[in-house]
């Protein structure tokens, strides 16, 4: 059965490990020796967000748990959770798990017999049960960030808290806010003042706070990607601002560059491992331990700085 599985870690990671196919079953049952499954382990990546949790009981945490994924066809019961899942049958050559905001998705070849997917998803029940765990624990932190958009909103900027004040009269000497230092000891808050009017709809008062961050997002992005890419021997040649809800950055061999201007809520230093990540990607189309290699040559705590990338909570943008 370990032969048929392909995993797809949830949201930010992108796809499993591959595992050569069997091939399909003879018209005669055959006794196969099953063998014990390895633990599950995806490449890493610089789109993570999924947190890596404590080893936790699954019996206490998931006890008449549900997860019913929007499109589900078929449900299991792995332990003592329901798990409804969307199947589909495609041209491919290994049974594929994914496990995103939705829910459980599988994904297997036509040949693949409905028992053998069965087999599949119990034999992994564990790694879908805790993938599933983390997501919903992840949207509740994704829920708990939203903004209320108005007068003394708060929100991260490359990790201190920032509170809007709306400020219509003001001069500014950049284009639409301006961000002060805050209390004169430099203890409290700093303050964004954006060009608003104090009566301003919400999504207006949002939209003014995103140009503002995606424009000093540009320019630390660009900023940090000449400070790095001689030390690692390559060269960039277009940034381009992301909003995708699902990765924080990507590389092409032409030298584009794409970050996600989110980002900018993080610390110089994790924002410094995305970079850093995405320039080593011009040098090693993968992610090897040649690759991690790389990133380890200019970013030495890479791997400390990619679990807070996975484990601190973003504002909603919604």
């Amino acid at each position: 059965m370990r032969g048929l599985l392909q995993f797809t870690m949830d949201l930010f990671e992108g796809l499993g490990n591959e595992i050569a196919p069997a091939k399909p079953p003879l018209p005669r049952t055959r006794k196969v020796k099953k063998k014990a499954a390895p633990p599950v382990a995806a490449p890493p990546s610089s789109d993570d967000t999924g947190p890596a949790l404590p080893a936790i009981p699954l019996r206490d945490t998931l006890t008449l748990a549900s997860f019913v994924h929007p499109q589900a066809t078929r449900e299991a019961v792995l332990g003592s959770a329901r798990v409804a899942y969307e199947f589909k049958r495609g041209k491919r050559k290994t049974i594929g798990f994914v496990v995103g905001a939705e829910g459980l998705s599988v994904r297997a070849p036509r040949w693949v017999t409905l028992r053998d997917v069965d087999a599949a998803i119990k034999e992994k029940s564990d790694w879908i049960l805790r993938k599933l765990l983390e997501t919903r624990q992840r949207h509740a932190r994704v829920e708990a960030t939203r903004i209320d958009w108005k007068d003394g909103a708060q929100f991260p900027f490359m990790g201190e808290t920032v509170v809007i004040r709306l400020d219509p009269k003001h001069g500014f000497a950049s284009v639409g806010g301006t961000l002060d230092s805050g209390d004169d000891d430099g203890r409290g808050p700093r303050i964004l003042r954006l060009a608003v009017a104090q009566n301003a709809e919400a999504s207006q008062i949002r939209d003014a706070a995103q140009a503002w961050l995606m424009r000093q997002a540009r320019r630390l992005f660009i900023e940090r990607l000449d400070h790095f890419a001689p030390r690692l021997g390559v060269r960039w040649q277009k940034l381009s601002l992301s909003n995708a809800a699902t990765r924080w950055g990507s590389a092409s061999v032409d030298g584009s560059i794409r970050l996600n201007w989110r980002l900018i809520h993080f610390r110089l230093p994790v924002i410094d491992y995305v970079v850093a990540h995405e320039l080593a990607h011009l040098r090693v189309m993968d992610h090897s331990h040649r690759f991690w290699e790389t990133v380890e040559s200019v970013v030495p705590d890479y791997d400390l700085l990619r679990q807070q990338l996975k484990d601190e909570a973003v504002p909603r943008w919604s």
